[in-house]
């Protein structure tokens, strides 16, 4: 067994413990502020860039960013920050 389903066999047994709902083990957690700012934790990478749509990969789902002028401002492993005009962030 791989490290990751290792990984998550721990998570969802952890959910089971605390009563967390199973389907939200392993998912990005994604906070828009106003139109501006999109801050998104538990990311699994960029999947493709531009000025008008970024998606990054949650694991489970991929996280569409749509806008004007978006710029990705910061990343490091968990966590990233996305600037603009945020028009939508759908989940695919």
């Amino acid at each position: 067994m791989d490290r990751s389903r290792k990984d998550e066999g721990f998570l969802e047994k952890t959910a089971q413990v605390f009563g967390i709902p199973g389907e939200t083990v392993g998912l990005p957690r994604v906070e828009l502020t106003g139109r501006h700012e999109v801050r998104m934790e538990n990311h699994k990478g960029i999947l493709a860039y531009g000025r008008e749509e970024i998606l990054v990969s949650g694991g489970k789902l991929i996280v569409r960013v749509k806008g004007e002028g978006l710029e990705l401002k910061a990343m490091n492993g968990s966590e990233l920050l996305i600037t603009g005009t945020v028009a939508s962030v759908e989940l695919e």
